[in-house]
């Protein structure tokens, strides 16, 4: 099992290596926001630890990011004891919060218990839409047609701005969770990046491109996977 650990004390992510690296878990450290998203878009962790008072991008502007696409449990460590602070980080996506200080007895529980609730999860390893079937485990697009199923080819940044959709079916998912996740902090304002990629996955995926049934355009907000199943 892989965890991420983003806080910017480095003694704590330190101490919490050694500790989870003994009891057999894989490890993934960031010391920032920013790092926390990136590292999660390319190691895929099983669960996040994050701290909320990070420099680049705060714990809950990460949260929001990393709940644009992933379901993994995400376990706040956080040193602000505050009723508010738990209400918004929970709000934001988080499935549980721990104050620090803490013992290590009960971050190993809260972890085991997040675990077993992720392993709950019945949701499918593949998703259609259409005549279109995402493999999520595999990293695949195939079509129906005529002729029989086709694989469709896209590129690593196709693939991501589609998975944030396919992993969140029927629900908006904004413009900047999009933008944050898969580019970064420094691109929240790039749209055009977003449209660009949006008209190529629709070219390749929609039966009429320019009528789009399932890859949706909210104006203004974002965009949605409608009729997946």
């Amino acid at each position: 099992m892989k965890i991420l650990i983003a806080d910017d004390d480095s003694q704590i992510v330190r101490a919490l290596r050694i500790t989870l690296i003994a009891k057999g878990y894989q490890i993934v450290t960031a010391a920032d926001g920013s790092q926390a998203i990136a590292a999660a878009v390319d190691q895929r962790p099983d669960l996040f630890l994050l701290d909320l008072g990070m420099p680049q991008l705060d714990g809950l502007e990460v949260i929001t990011a990393v709940r644009g696409w992933s379901q993994s449990p995400i376990l706040v460590v956080s040193g602000r004891a505050g009723a508010s602070d738990k209400v918004e980080a929970l709000d934001a996506g988080a499935d549980d919060y721990l104050t620090k200080p803490f013992a290590v007895e009960e971050l190993l529980a809260r972890i085991r218990a997040l675990t077993r609730r992720a392993g709950q999860d019945d949701s499918q390893p593949s998703v259609r839409f259409g005549d279109v079937t995402v493999d999520l485990v595999a990293r695949s697009v195939t079509r129906s047609t005529a002729e029989g199923t086709r694989q469709v080819r896209l590129t690593p940044t196709e693939w991501q701005v589609l998975e944030i959709l396919v992993r969140n079916p029927g629900r908006l998912v904004t413009r900047q969770t999009m933008l944050t996740t898969i580019w970064g902090s420094e691109h929240v304002e790039d749209t055009g990046y977003l449209r660009l990629y949006l008209s190529q996955l629709r070219r390749k995926l929609e039966s009429d491109p320019s009528q789009p049934t399932h890859l949706i355009t909210e104006p203004g907000m974002g965009y949605r996977l409608d009729g997946a199943s």
